[in-house]
């Protein structure tokens, strides 16, 4: 299943970030893909606001990883534009990130292929007169349920 629209400006992108976080219920994987300025990192900024965070959010290009405790849910989200190698996300400890009950928004994924596990929803972003282009593909059960659930809602919030 395929998602696309085009939007105008950064809040119609935190907006969008917003719904889809409310459907994701702060569980599953997601990767973020487009180039630098695309729009990765103020996509996750508008999931994080939904689930209640307050503060900045940068991406977490040197850290590679900032976890955020939001009430009971657990969000991670990764930034893997400067890994060398895939093979150092083991030594992080990669596969502790991953549990059921936690949300994994990772941007720059190719960077970890083969040691990353599979997404449930994959958002590409691409800069587009003066607005963004976007386009969320489901690449799972989760994934798929999450995108009809949002065209649902979206669709009678348009309707």
């Amino acid at each position: 299943m395929l998602f696309n629209r085009y939007l105008d400006n950064e809040q119609e992108t935190l907006d969008l970030a917003y719904q889809l976080a409310e459907e994701l219920k702060a569980k599953g994987t997601v990767y973020l893909k487009g180039h630098l300025g695309a729009g990765k990192t103020t996509f996750c900024r508008g999931v994080l606001h939904a689930y209640g965070h307050q503060g900045a959010v940068k991406s977490p290009t040197y850290t590679l990883v900032e976890p955020y405790q939001l009430e009971s849910k657990q969000v991670y989200h990764f930034d893997l534009y400067r890994l060398a190698d895939p093979e150092e996300l083991e030594y992080m400890g990669i596969r502790d990130y991953f549990d059921e009950d936690a949300l994994c928004l990772i941007e720059w994924p190719e960077q970890g292929a083969g040691i990353l596990p599979e997404p449930d929803l994959q958002v590409s972003l691409q800069s587009d007169d003066g607005g963004r282009s976007i386009e969320i593909e489901s690449c799972s059960e989760y994934g798929r349920t999450i995108l009809n659930e949002l065209e649902q809602k979206l669709s009678a919030k348009d309707g």
